[in-house]
């Protein structure tokens, strides 16, 4: 039965790290229509990173090192207040290492929120080492938003606010963390949660042998019926979301990515598993992050 204590329901503020970036800008202005859909205070922050004198004196100056860190989030601040004046907005700026500020801060947040530069030439993210450092550290959750890019027509990206919320699961290794963040992502915004579960025929090349496709129906039947099963509590729960099942065979990180084009969010999961140099951000969610068009939110689950 769904789980009425977890993370993803903390309470707080919706916390975006900015460095001045059009991608960071982004992840405000997103961040701000997030934070009006729960009704949350926005934090905007910078995050200024130490350096030794001598390099301030020679590359910086004092009035570049005022602009990075007090400027930037007044001046976000001042446009999201502009755009969305009902909500209660902050700015500040901190001094130390971004990924560890970044990741303390989320601890304190209902949800961070950061830009992600695209990469160039292709679909998808490129998330840079702060940001890796926030995913593996933090048990928060995290958003990556990228920056509109032109469409070739002067209008830039398309707006897919209105798009389904997907989400990925296991559908045999379910989490009630994961689960919650994406139905209740969903229903704040009144559109389908389309729910993904990828699973893998049997290896018959491997071993030689012929397909079996009354077995592949079979296992493909068994599939969609766990899907079933572990949703059964959550439509339950949430009666106005209109959910759609997607049992697939596939590699989980392209399917979810195809899955995602066109999405308000995708919705991943992360294990919180201490490695000996410290926290893994995932095979599945790092490939997703690399490769999604939409925003992408990674939430941490035992």
């Amino acid at each position: 039965m769904p789980s009425t204590s977890t993370s993803a329901g903390r309470t707080g503020a919706v916390t975006v790290g900015l460095d001045g970036s059009p991608e960071s800008l982004a992840a405000a202005e997103w961040a701000a229509r997030e934070a009006a859909l729960r009704g949350a205070p926005l934090k905007l922050v910078s995050v200024w990173e130490p350096v030794p004198m001598a390099a301030r004196a020679a590359f910086l100056g004092e009035e570049s090192r005022d602009h990075w860190s007090g400027r930037i989030p007044a001046e976000a601040a001042a446009g999201v207040r502009e755009s969305h004046p009902e909500l209660d907005v902050t700015a500040d700026q901190s001094t130390g290492r971004p990924g560890e500020v970044l990741a303390r801060l989320a601890e304190e947040s209902a949800l961070l929120v950061l830009g992600s530069r695209g990469l160039s030439g292709f679909r998808g993210f490129l998330v840079g080492s702060v940001g890796q450092a926030v995913l593996a550290e933090t048990t928060s959750p995290v958003v990556f938003v990228r920056a509109p890019e032109d469409d070739g027509a002067g209008g830039g990206e398309k707006n897919i606010a209105d798009g389904p919320v997907v989400l990925g699961i296991d559908a045999h290794e379910p989490d009630d963390v994961l689960l919650r963040y994406a139905f209740e992502a969903a229903a704040r915004r009144g559109v389908p949660l389309r729910v993904v579960h990828v699973w893998s025929l049997p290896p018959y090349f491997a071993y030689g042998l012929p397909q079996d496709p009354v077995l592949d129906a079979e296992l493909a039947k068994q599939e969609a019926a766990a899907l079933t099963e572990v949703l059964a509590p959550w439509r339950a729960e949430h009666p106005g979301v209109e959910v759609a099942e997607a049992p697939t065979v596939g590699k989980t990180a392209d399917v979810l990515v195809e899955a995602a084009n066109g999405a308000a969010l995708l919705v991943v999961g992360r294990r919180m598993r201490r490695a000996p140099f410290g926290g893994r951000i995932g095979s599945v969610a790092h490939a997703v992050l690399h490769h999604s068009t939409a925003p992408v939110a990674v939430v941490p689950h035992n």
